[in-house]
């Protein structure tokens, strides 16, 4: 398939989280802040939580595009009668796994015949001896009510840090996938006719670099356990990065909180290729999404923000958008601090990273418009804020680590993807290892 990033590179044409037991019962939810979900909305920063449970994967889901943008969205839209394995590498270990099936964004039921869990062994395959079938309030099929996210009940199933998850799910009968993370950048195996959810492996007779209704996985959490939530548009999604590698900014640290002392602090990657802070496009936008995205989440101690370049570039002449309203930099601002007051309301530390060079994007193509001297203005002005405001608890600065020191507002040629805009493996390394992780992860 082709991601966001490569579809514009030079070159190239144009849960709510219930009790399992509810779900198939007619019972719609909605992501509400401050209503309890299965995992407790969060934890204050530096509490000790008695939850057991704490997200060691996710993927955000969000509704298909059609027309409306250029990027194909390239998912099937219907699929039966077929098994999907997806493939997820999980941030923190634990002794027991739950799974979150999304329908959020589906208008209709979706069945599930059958589902599993089991470790990796590289591609479609998995360890046969680790299998365990997933059951949802005791029983091994479920129906997801539209708007419903469907969640496992836990299994015993002893996963180390950093370890890769096979998780297949039957689906019986048609149904409509249109609760999707675009950009997975991982592939995912879909089946022909048949429930394989069990088999070692099986022969994909399709595949793609997308997300289909898988959007969370749960592990068992120690007291001390917290989650810093990365919430982002591609940048932080890993646009442009090398498939199956995880070298999406935040896995690298995950690794170095795995290598640097905390080992039970989780690193939940909520960002959508294509987000923004005010406008719906490609996800829904961040102050819609941040309570089912952030808040939801058990244990979360910190929320890092990485968000606004596509606020400043979808719209305007021969960009992505040409007829959405051109924002200024106070709007984006603004919805920052909505952001910063709603994650300070639940004890959640907030972080603002600032938005990396972007001079020449997509130079050459229909939307060469997404980048313009005065847009360039309104991003210095948003770095700004984000630089010197008092509302946040941190600061990660990208905007340095990615500038070309030849060439000011430039991206380094050495960190660039080919876009001009997102970075390539090296610079997603050279992002995550510029984190101070005293940021993210303060000393009591």
């Amino acid at each position: 398939m082709v991601s966001y990033s490569d579809y514009y590179r030079p070159g190239l044409s144009l849960s709510r989280i219930v009790p399992a037991g509810l779900i198939g019962r007619g019972i719609r939810t909605s992501f509400v802040a401050g209503t309890l979900t299965l995992a407790a909305a969060a934890t204050p920063a530096g509490a000790q939580g008695s939850e057991p449970w704490i997200t060691t994967w996710a993927a955000t889901p969000a509704p298909r595009w059609a027309e409306e943008l250029p990027a194909p969205f390239d998912v099937p839209e219907v699929l039966g009668d077929q098994t999907v394995r997806q493939i997820a590498r999980i941030s923190v270990g634990g002794e027991q796994v739950r799974v979150v099936i999304s329908n959020e964004f589906g208008t209709r039921p979706v069945t599930i015949g059958s589902a599993s869990v089991a470790l990796s062994k590289g591609g479609s395959a998995i360890d046969e001896g680790s299998v365990k079938p997933l059951t949802f309030g005791g029983k091994p099929s479920a129906v997801i009510p539209p708007g419903a996210p469907l969640v496992s009940d836990p299994v015993d199933l002893s996963v180390k840090a950093l370890s890769n998850l096979a998780v297949s799910f039957y689906l019986p009968k048609r149904a409509g996938i249109t609760s999707v993370h675009w950009d997975g950048v991982q592939t995912g195996y879909v089946s022909g006719p048949g429930d394989k959810t069990k088999d070692a492996d099986f022969t994909a007779t399709s595949t793609n670099k997308s997300r289909l209704l898988l959007s969370r996985i749960l592990t068992t959490a120690k007291p001390e356990s917290k989650a810093i939530v990365f919430f982002g548009d591609s940048i932080t999604d890993g646009a442009c990065s090398t498939p199956d590698k995880n070298n999406r900014w935040p896995d690298h640290i995950a690794e170095r909180l795995q290598a640097e002392g905390h080992a039970d602090v989780a690193a939940v990657n909520e960002a959508y290729s294509g987000n923004r802070v005010l406008s719906n496009g490609m996800g829904t936008n961040a102050l819609s999404r941040f309570d089912m995205s952030v808040l939801s989440h058990p244990k979360v101690s910190t929320v890092v923000m990485m968000m606004g370049i596509n606020d400043i570039g979808w719209p305007g002449k021969d960009a992505i958008t040409p007829a959405d309203p051109e924002p200024t930099a106070e709007d984006v601002i603004a919805g920052y601090k909505q952001i910063i007051d709603r994650a300070h309301a639940h004890g959640i530390r907030f972080v603002g990273v600032t938005l990396t060079p972007f001079v020449d994007t997509f130079k050459g193509l229909p939307t060469s418009g997404y980048y313009t001297p005065e847009k360039e203005k309104i991003r210095q002005e948003v770095n700004a804020w984000i630089r010197t405001n008092k509302l946040s608890d941190g600061l990660i600065d990208f905007d340095k680590v990615l500038e070309d020191p030849s060439k000011p507002n430039n991206i380094n040629p050495a960190y660039d993807c080919g876009d001009h805009l997102h970075p390539n493996d090296a610079g997603y390394q050279a992002m995550a290892k510029a984190v101070d992780l005293g940021v993210l992860v303060p000393k009591q």
